[in-house]
C-alpha cells in the first residue's frame, strides 16, 4: 500500500476506517480536519520523537525550540559534539540524553539506517529501532508513522489514543495496550489514519493538541 503522503491519502483512509468499523463513522463526522504532519526521515525527526516522550506538547516543542537552536544542524556527529551542558540547557533528562546518545551512536557507527527502515516492513523496522537502548514501541512507531507514512501502525501505548479511543466507544477506562492493538487489528490497512482520527478527536474534545511532533 501506499505511503500516507497527502490529505487524498487520509480521505481514501477514512473511507476505508469508516467501512470496517461503523463505529468509527460519528468519530470521522466529528473532526472536520485531521492533520497530515509528516516529517523527513533521518536523526533529527527521531530526536524529535524521544523530546516528545512522556511529556506534554507545549514542553516537548520548548525543549525541541531550545536543543535546534544549540545544536545546528541536528545530526548525530553535532549531537554527540554539543555534549551535556548543551543538552542541559535544551532540557534534556538523563534518559532522553542516554536515548539519544545510543541512537547518535548506533547511526554513526551504520548499525541504524533511519531512512532505509522507511522502506522496509513495518514489524522488521520496529524490531531494528528497539534493538537500541531507549527506542521502545511506542517511539519507533511513531517515528515510523510519520517520517516514512507507513499506512498501518498504531501507537497503542500513546496515552492520547487510549483516551480517545475510550472517549469515542464509552468505556469505562482506557484500553490497556495490548487490548488495544486488539481492537485496532480491525482497522488494518488504515491503522495510521485511524491514529491521526483519534489525535484529532482527542485534541478537539480537550482543546489542545497532543500529536507526538
Amino acid at each position: 500500500m501506499q505511503p500516507i503522503n497527502t490529505a487524498a491519502d487520509i480521505a481514501a483512509g477514512l473511507d476505508g476506517l469508516a467501512t470496517a468499523d461503523p463505529r468509527l463513522a460519528p468519530v470521522i463526522d466529528a473532526v472536520p480536519d485531521i492533520p497530515l504532519r509528516r516529517s523527513e526521515a533521518g536523526f533529527a525527526s527521531l530526536a524529535s520523537v524521544v523530546v516528545s516522550q512522556q511529556v506534554s506538547k507545549a514542553s516537548a516543542a520548548a525543549i525541541w525550540e531550545r536543543l535546534t537552536a544549540l545544536v545546528d544542524p541536528l545530526e548525530p556527529r553535532g549531537f554527540l559534539d554539543g555534549g551535556e551542558a548543551a543538552w542541559r540547557e535544551a532540557g534534556l533528562s538523563r534518559p532522553k540524553q542516554a536515548a539519544l546518545i545510543a541512537i547518535s551512536e548506533a547511526v554513526l557507527a551504520g548499525r541504524l539506517d533511519l531512512v532505509r527502515l522507511c522502506d522496509i516492513e513495518p514489524q522488521q523496522a520496529i524490531e531494528r529501532m528497539t534493538a537500541i537502548k531507549g527506542i521502545g514501541p511506542w517511539t519507533a512507531e511513531t517515528y515510523l508513522l510519520f517520517a516514512a507514512g507507513h499506512p498501518d501502525i498504531f501507537p497503542a501505548g500513546d496515552v492520547a489514543l487510549r483516551a480517545a479511543v475510550a472517549d469515542a466507544f464509552g468505556l469505562a477506562a482506557r484500553p490497556e495496550i495490548a487490548e488495544l492493538r486488539v481492537i485496532a487489528e480491525s482497522w488494518t490497512p488504515w491503522r495510521s489514519v485511524a491514529a491521526r482520527l483519534f489525535w484529532a478527536f482527542y485534541a478537539q474534545r480537550r482543546n489542545r493538541d497532543v500529536l507526538p511532533v
